[in-house]
Order: structure tokens, then sequence, then C-alpha cells
């Protein structure tokens, strides 16, 4: 069965990675109350602080997540990709505890969050589903904390990277090879706790290193073995399914 150019569709494929999902299972997602809208760069989907009434799947575009410190300093805690449920945990956590905001033009699929939550407790291949993605969340957020907390700034920063370009790989969206990336120097700092500049000035040593070609404000890798040796990448914490 497929869903015909649904909505739905880069969801589907993250969750039947994740779990068996058969024709029912995919049937009662297809089901499910929904809303389909468009999001600009910058926009806020979930706030601090608010209390969430629809689960927001990623369609189009990117996102990340994000806390401010008392300062109004932010802090990025992961990005994400096409097919990611950007608020799965508000299934069962009632006020959202950091922001959800997208950094390029989005398309997003709003679900009804009580009809989502009925469906993952009645077919129990989607509510698989949907546990290890927040599972896979929490690896993630462990190693991201490593990453800032232990990892020289070069290394932070092509390690961040590469854990977007295998998870677009994964989903389907590009090769590493032939990947550009939308960060700014702001939102690379951002994640990894760095200034501009100082990211502006390991970029550039990456770029003479022949690992990655800048053109304006566009990322893209030009040899991706020798950038993930320089990040020191494994990518084992994603389980091979985000």
């Amino acid at each position: 069965m497929t869903s015909d150019g649904s909505p739905f569709d880069p969801l589907i494929a993250k969750l039947r990675r994740l779990a068996p999902i058969d024709d029912a299972d995919e049937a009662a997602l297809l089901a499910l109350p929904h809303r389909v809208g468009r999001a600009r760069a910058r926009d806020y989907l979930v706030r601090e602080g608010s209390r969430p009434q629809e689960c927001c799947a990623l369609l189009e575009g990117y996102a990340a997540r994000s806390k401010l410190g008392f300062n109004g300093g932010r802090q990025i805690v992961s990005f994400h990709i096409p097919g990611d449920l950007l608020d799965i945990q508000h299934l069962f956590l009632e006020r959202a505890d950091h922001n959800v905001q997208v950094i390029s033009e989005a398309t997003l699929l709003w679900v009804s969050m009580p009809a989502l939550r009925a469906l993952a407790t009645e077919r129990p291949a989607i509510g698989t589903a949907l546990w290890r993605d927040a599972l896979i969340d929490a690896s993630i957020f462990r190693e991201w904390i490593l990453n800032v907390g232990r990892r020289d700034a070069k290394s932070r920063i092509a390690h961040m990277l590469c854990e977007f370009i295998v998870r677009r790989s994964a989903a389907g969206l590009g090769t590493p090879e032939h990947t550009r990336l939308p960060f700014t120097q702001e939102e690379i700092g951002d994640a990894t706790g760095l200034t501009s500049v100082h990211v502006n000035r390991m970029l550039r040593e990456l770029a003479e290193a022949g690992l990655i070609a800048r053109n304006g404000r566009a990322l893209e890798i030009v040899d991706w073995d020798g950038f993930r040796r320089a990040a020191g990448f494994d990518a084992a914490y994603l389980h091979a399914a985000a």
C-alpha cells in the first residue's frame, strides 16, 4: 500500500524505519485529523511554557529545538529534517519546556494530539515507532552534551554537521557528497557553544584542509571521509534509523 502523495509520506517513511508498520497501520495514520501549513524562516512552532494541542511533523525544510538562558542566549539542542516529529514528547508532557523554531521556509503537518495518542495505544507498531523515535532523540541529546563539553571547536562543528548529513542521507534526502547545508554561522555557533567569529575561523580551517567548500552562507562537503575523520564521527548513537 502507498499513500500516493499524501502529506503523511515523510512521517510514514520514518516510522517504517523504526518499526514494522503494516498497511493497516498506514491507513490508520492517513485517517488522523490533520492540517498542512507553511512557516517562514525563524517562525516559532512551539514556545516554552505553551500547552500544545497538535503534534507537528516536518514535511519540507529544517527546524531547530532550543532553550534560552536567563540572559537571552540561545542554545540549540537539535536540528530536524523532513519526516521528524518535532514535539513527540508533548503526547505525554502537557507543557513545553523548550522552543521549536524553523530555520528555513518549511511545510508542516499538524496532527491532533489526542488522536495520535490514542493511535499509539491502539496500534502497537505505531506506538513502538514513536517510542523508539523518542529514545533515539534522547541518544542524540546525550551525544550533543559530549560534543559541547568534550570536543575541541573544530571537531565539535564537524561532528554536528556530520550528524545532520548522515540523518539526511538515511531519510533519502541526498548523499553526503552532494549535501548543501542550510545553517548560518550563528546557528552553528548556537548549536556548538561557540561565537560566530570562532565558527568562521574553524570553517575556514576546514575549507583550507580541503574538507568543505564555502560559497557565501552555503557549505558543501568536498571530502566526506576526511570530514568524518576530522569529526571523530561514529554514527552508532543514531541507531541506524534516525
